[in-house]
């Protein structure tokens, strides 16, 4: 697997480009060599061979036909297995003199030329060899063939041309080898800010990319990259400690202003003026809930990790949850569907869980309606618990699925609908200290009321054996008192 995620890595495939280019050049390089080595070989062939035909036609014009007969047969007497071939014939190809029997079969080219196999097709009494000749008509209907042996200039192309290929096959090799050499290199450095980009991702911002010391291209981009980051980090701890403190600051007022409507929400006895009374208290309360959930999703987050760490049964805690929502299903007259599988461990804060789980079902319940279902889930998969709460109400659009971690963001359909858009964010502040991956999906994709499905998956402890059990009320037990869940 490693050898092709490295083979799929833009640096390999990028020296595997140079590699073609370069292979490429190697190639036409060689090919240019060997075009003119062999051009140049195969022209000086020709040359001896015109100029044997030369001293040919000089002999044939000052002797005629008896001497040229004589000269050829005087050659071949003298070296009978000279390199040079010769064949006199009529025009019936009846041999008058040469070293060679029978004319060969091969077709001329346009200016006479002709490649052919000396055998015993042409009466050659040696040993195989290749020959080039070119042929010409001499006066009286007489045919005249002079030519060379070309076995060695044949073996000597074929030596370049296998040279040829084993460079080409060693400069690839090596180019490939060089490539993924490179590659890996390159890979292994882009890998390490990689995995340093995901642990900063995960929470750790503290970390910083590495490098060299070297101020290469890597360096330069570390340390871009470390600069983008210190900014981020200063303008995120500027923006939390001004929420964090506005909530802290008004907490305490808004605490006072409550109390003093709710006495005087007791001492009055106009009808109307209670009511308002009761509706200004009810509006602080709202503001203290969402300053409280402000502030608890701070600490959480600059906890960093979960502080009472036990191994919870999160079947059980899930039950318990569950109960709590009893009344406040049953008023919605809700079909509430329990799946518990009993011994689903994992180590982390009981109270921090508790209060995911409670805000997940709490909103479950809020968005479904009336005679609606709402399934709770608990299992094991592998080596991690899975958490899911499936509901059937109005859903989250896609692409706003990613985005409802946010503090105080709302879903628009949800905008009527009592809340303060941070119960999503403490929920993620809980998942990530117990280092959950939360997913978002439809409960019935297509439909026009798609439902939501929150999945919380987290790294379970040592096996066990389990059981399962169903559970299906109309109804769960009251809701506690801390307005955190989505919005």
């Amino acid at each position: 697997m490693k050898l092709l995620s490295q083979l799929r890595t833009s640096s390999f495939q990028l020296a595997l480009l140079y590699m073609v280019v370069f292979a490429t050049s190697v190639f036409l390089l060689l090919a240019f060599i060997y075009w003119r080595t062999a051009g140049f070989m195969t022209a000086q062939t020709d040359a001896t061979i015109e100029a044997e035909i030369a001293g040919l036609a000089e002999q044939y014009r000052g002797r005629g036909v008896n001497g040229l007969i004589t000269i050829i047969r005087e050659r071949v007497a003298r070296e009978p297995n000279a390199k040079s071939i010769y064949l006199l014939t009529t025009d019936e190809h009846v041999k008058l003199a040469g070293n060679i029997q029978k004319w060969p079969q091969s077709t001329p080219t346009e200016a006479g030329w002709i490649n052919f196999k000396l055998d015993e097709t042409v009466g050659w009494m040696g040993n195989q060899r290749l020959a080039r000749a070119r042929i010409f008509e001499v006066q009286g209907g007489l045919l005249l063939l002079v030519g060379r042996d070309v076995e060695e200039l044949t073996n000597v192309k074929k030596v370049i041309e296998n040279t040829i290929n084993w460079g080409m096959g060693i400069t690839l090799a090596l180019a490939l080898l060089g490539g993924f050499l490179m590659s890996r290199s390159t890979t292994r450095r882009i890998e390490i800010i990689n995995n340093t980009s995901r642990r900063i991702m995960n929470g750790h911002m503290s970390l910083r990319m590495p490098n060299r010391g070297t101020e290469d291209d890597f360096d330069q981009l570390a340390e871009n990259l470390n600069q983008m980051l210190d900014r981020i980090v200063y303008l995120m701890e500027g923006i939390r400690h001004v929420s964090d403190s506005i909530a802290h600051d008004l907490r305490t007022p808004l605490t006072r202003l409550r109390n003093q409507l709710e006495n005087t929400l007791m001492s009055v006895d106009n009808d109307e003026a209670r009511e308002q009374a009761r509706r200004a208290v009810a509006e602080a309360d709202q503001l203290l809930a969402t300053f409280n959930a402000l502030l608890r999703i701070a600490r959480l987050e600059s906890r960093g990790n979960a502080g009472d760490v036990k191994t919870v049964a999160i079947d059980a805690l899930v039950e318990d949850a569950c109960e709590l929502y009893e009344a406040l299903a049953e008023d919605k007259d809700q079909n509430f569907e329990q799946e518990l599988e009993q011994s689903v461990n994992i180590e982390g804060d009981r109270d921090l869980l508790f209060q995911m789980f409670s805000n997940l079902i709490d909103n479950a319940i809020k968005y479904t309606p009336e005679h609606g279902t709402i399934r709770i889930v608990v299992r094991k998969e592998n080596d991690e618990a899975v958490f899911s709460v499936q509901d059937s109400g109005i859903g989250v659009p896609d692409e706003e699925k990613s985005q409802v971690f946010q503090r105080f963001y709302r879903v628009g359909k949800s905008r009527s609908l009592p809340g303060n858009g941070l119960g999503l964010s403490l929920v993620n502040a809980v998942a990530e200290i117990h280092q959950a991956r939360i997913e978002l999906t439809d409960t019935h994709p297509g439909e026009e009321s798609p439902g939501l499905t929150i999945t919380v998956r987290m790294p379970a402890v040592v096996k066990e054996r389990r059981k399962r059990r169903r559970k299906t009320i109309n109804a769960a037990s009251p809701a506690i008192e801390d307005d955190t869940s989505i919005v």
